[in-house]
């Protein structure tokens, strides 16, 4: 359910640009070891002078604790408001964690959960498919989007059900594909596997990382879903970044609909490698690839990009800096 500033309303939903060839669209994830708000607002305007943050500004909290979840996406909103950015949050707590603070009034855009493709391996992430449905119903009554329904962002990866002991006997991809499925049936914003997050236990170098995520961006284009690839690598598989920039390209070839913008392609919290936000701007000029419209107009507007894709010059006079403080 894209939400836009109440004076930042759209002509045309979200949902269909994500699933648009011609938009590969850009999670800025600026995680913080500590959840510190100072680091996340840092990390963001870095993100944002980049050009990124259409598809989401995602964080992975360090804690699932409900008072620091809502201090996280109060400031989420705070900031989107502050800059009238087309774009939403999502703070990537388990769900129950967003039901508690959507009890407490917390301004939540998109409901986050990690699933697998079994009942079993569902039940180890302590989750069901009538707690989703639950979530996604708490977050409709919000109305928080200006267009569609699309209130759910979903997270997976080939792996998870052989980590679990849950795969029963099934192969990876074919656990992963009904994880498509599971996620299909709540109408997702967002969806996107973590392909190379689990290791070496089950992808052991970066070859075998480029097939699978080859594999999850095709399997989940087939169920119908605005499919992204976490682009990523643990230190302790036989990768490197060379591998994550053939992945990268390939997969824009490939027409996936978002990746992820970290601050130097290094997540400092979770520990683990992926895209940097100046990716984007590589995989937008060598394709011919340009951000979402809204977005688009929105860089323009603030002198951060030209065209969608060439950086401006900016100086601490810029209006994303010189109103950042307080």
């Amino acid at each position: 359910m894209p939400r836009h500033p109440p004076h930042r309303q759209q002509s045309s939903p979200l949902g269909p640009r994500l699933r648009s060839r011609s938009y590969p669209r850009y999670r800025l994830q600026p995680n913080h070891p500590t959840d510190d708000p100072h680091g996340i607002a840092a990390s963001t305007l870095d993100g944002l002078l980049y050009g990124c943050g259409d598809a989401v500004i995602g964080i992975n909290p360090a804690t699932d604790s409900v008072a620091a979840v809502e201090t996280l996406l109060r400031l989420l909103d705070e900031l989107i408001h502050r800059y009238e950015i087309p774009t939403q949050s999502c703070i990537l707590a388990h769900v129950t964690t967003a039901l508690q603070c959507m009890a407490r009034g917390a301004p939540v855009d998109l409901v986050f959960q990690s699933v697998a493709g079994t009942e079993t391996a569902n039940k180890s992430f302590g989750i069901s498919l009538a707690l989703l449905g639950e979530a996604r119903v708490a977050a409709l009554a919000l109305k928080r989007g200006t267009v569609g329904d699309n209130c759910m962002y979903f997270e997976t990866g080939q792996g998870s059900c052989l980590s679990a002991g849950a795969h029963h006997g099934l192969d990876q991809q074919t656990c992963e594909a009904r994880a498509y499925a599971v996620a299909r049936a709540f109408k997702p914003l967002l969806v996107n596997t973590v392909v190379g997050f689990i290791g070496p236990e089950y992808l052991y170098d970066g070859k075998q990382i480029i097939r699978a995520g080859l594999e999850d961006h095709f399997c989940g284009k087939l169920l119908g879903l605005p499919m992204g690839v976490d682009v990523c690598y643990t230190n302790h598989a036989e990768a490197d970044q060379d591998d994550m920039d053939t992945l990268l390209t390939l997969l824009g070839v490939a027409g996936c609909n978002f990746i992820m913008g970290i601050p130097g392609a290094d997540d400092i919290m979770l520990g683990y490698q992926s895209t940097s936000f100046h990716d984007s701007h590589y995989l937008r000029q060598v394709l011919g690839l340009k951000p979402a419209p809204e977005f688009e107009a929105w860089l323009e507007k603030m002198r951060i990009a030209t065209d969608g894709r060439r950086l401006m010059p900016v100086d601490a006079r810029h209006a994303l800096l010189a109103n950042s403080t307080g």
